[in-house]
C-alpha cells in the first residue's frame, strides 16, 4: 500500500496495491481510495468514525469542496461542537469505489491500457465499497470503529460494514436508509440511466476528453432530485407560482418556479460528477439486499451481533419512508442487538437528513457520547 498525499484533511490519497476481488468474482489490480480526516487518533486507537456518503456525495464530509467552493455535505453533522467532533473523534471519510473525486472509478485510467476505463470498469456492489473502506482503515491503523455513520446510501454502507464486519465497529447510525432497495427505487434509478445512455454524447461511455452526455446526466439528476423532496416541501417552497413573469408562456421555457429550481440543480451537477461514475453506483445501489445472503431472512444478517445501531426515519421520506426503517429494526429485534429507533417530523422528504436538524443532531450525539 502506497500513501501518495499525506496532507492532513485534505485531498488524501492511498493507492491498495494488492488486488481487490470484487462481489462479481471480477479483481481490480490496484485500488486509489480518496479521503479526507479530521482530528486526532488517540493513543488506543478507539475514537474512530467512519462517515459514509450518499449517492452523489463524496469525501468532502467537512471542507469546501475544490469544484464548487461550497461548505462540505455534512458540515451540520461533521464539526467543531457537532456530533461528529474532531475534538472527540478521528473522523474518516472516503469517496467510495466507483466514485469520480479521486477514489477508482470508470473515468480512472486502466493501467492495462493507458486509456479510462469507461464501461470496462467492472460492476460494483455496496460490499465491495465496504472491503475498500476497511483497507483504508487498516492503512490508518483503526481495528475497530468507535461508530459508523450514514444517510441514504451511506446508511446501506453502515449497514453493510456492521452485518458483515460486526468485529470492525461498535456502533452504527443509519438515517433515512433501508436494508434492500425497492422496485420503485430501481424503477427511478433505471430512468435516470435510460436518461444519460441515451444521450449522443454517452458514445457507450467512451467519451473521456470529448464532449460529455451532460443533458443525460442533468435529466437524470433532475428525476433523482424529485425523489429527494417531499410534495408538501415543494408546494412550500413552489407552489404553482411562475419563474420571472405574469402570465403563461405558452412554450416550454421554465413557467413555473419548481421547473426553474430543477433545471438548475440538473445543470449544476453536471459541474461536479461523472456520468458513467453514476450508471456504476446506482447500479451498486439496486443490487443492495442486505438479507439476499441469508435467504431472505434480514435477521440472520445481524445474528449475534455485539454492534449497537441506531435509526432515524424521516415522516415526509418517500425514498426510503419510515416502514423501511421499522423493518431493520424488527430484524434487530430478533437478532437480540441493542438498537433504538426514531422518526423525526420533518416537511423537507429524504433531504431532510442533509438539512438543518436540531433533533437529528441531538439523536446522533446522544447516541455516539452513550457509547464513549
Amino acid at each position: 500500500m502506497t500513501v501518495h498525499d499525506t496532507r492532513h484533511g485534505l485531498d488524501r490519497r492511498v493507492t491498495l496495491t494488492a488486488p481487490l476481488t470484487l462481489a462479481s468474482g471480477q479483481m481490480l489490480d490496484r485500488v486509489e481510495i480518496a479521503y479526507e480526516t479530521y482530528g486526532s487518533l488517540n493513543t488506543d486507537a478507539s475514537n474512530a468514525v467512519l462517515v459514509c456518503h450518499a449517492l452523489t456525495g463524496d469525501q468532502h464530509v467537512a471542507s469546501v469542496h475544490p469544484r464548487t467552493g461550497k461548505p462540505g455535505w455534512w458540515s451540520r453533522m461533521v464539526g467543531v461542537g457537532k456530533p461528529v467532533d474532531p475534538a472527540r473523534h478521528f473522523i474518516v471519510c472516503a469517496n467510495v469505489l466507483g466514485g469520480c473525486m479521486g477514489s477508482s472509478g470508470p473515468g480512472s485510467v486502466d493501467p492495462a491500457t493507458g486509456k479510462p476505463f469507461a464501461m470496462a470498469f467492472p460492476v460494483i456492489t455496496v460490499a465491495d465499497m465496504v472491503a475498500v473502506q476497511l483497507a483504508l482503515l487498516d492503512h490508518l491503523g483503526v481495528g475497530v470503529l468507535a461508530a459508523v455513520v450514514g444517510g441514504s446510501m451511506g446508511g446501506m454502507q453502515a449497514l453493510q460494514l456492521a452485518a458483515a464486519h460486526p468485529e470492525r465497529v461498535r456502533s452504527a447510525v443509519i438515517i433515512a436508509s433501508a436494508a434492500r432497495h425497492s422496485a420503485q427505487n430501481i424503477a427511478f434509478h433505471e430512468v435516470g440511466r435510460q436518461a444519460i445512455m441515451a444521450d449522443p454524447n454517452w458514445a457507450q461511455g467512451n467519451y473521456y476528453g470529448g464532449p460529455t452526455p451532460s443533458a443525460g446526466l442533468a435529466v437524470a439528476r433532475m428525476a433523482a432530485h424529485i425523489t429527494y423532496l417531499s410534495e408538501a416541501g415543494l408546494t412550500e417552497k413552489f407552489g404553482r407560482r411562475l419563474q420571472d413573469r405574469e402570465a403563461l408562456g405558452f412554450g416550454f421555457d421554465a413557467d413555473f418556479q419548481v421547473e426553474s429550481y430543477l433545471r438548475h440543480q440538473g445543470l449544476s451537477f453536471v459541474d461536479r460528477f461523472d456520468a458513467n461514475s453514476y450508471l456504476y453506483i446506482t447500479r451498486a445501489m439496486d443490487y443492495f439486499d442486505l438479507a439476499a445472503p441469508h435467504d431472505g431472512r434480514l435477521a440472520d444478517a445481524f445474528k449475534g451481533t455485539p454492534v449497537r445501531f441506531a435509526l432515524v426515519s424521516f415522516t415526509s421520506d418517500w425514498l426510503y419512508p419510515t416502514p423501511e426503517s421499522r423493518r431493520i429494526v424488527k430484524a434487530l429485534n430478533a437478532a437480540g442487538a441493542e438498537v433504538s429507533f426514531v422518526e423525526l417530523e420533518s416537511p423537507h422528504g429524504h433531504d431532510a437528513f442533509l438539512l438543518e436538524s436540531p433533533e437529528l443532531n441531538r439523536v446522533v450525539d446522544g447516541f455516539l457520547r452513550a457509547g464513549e
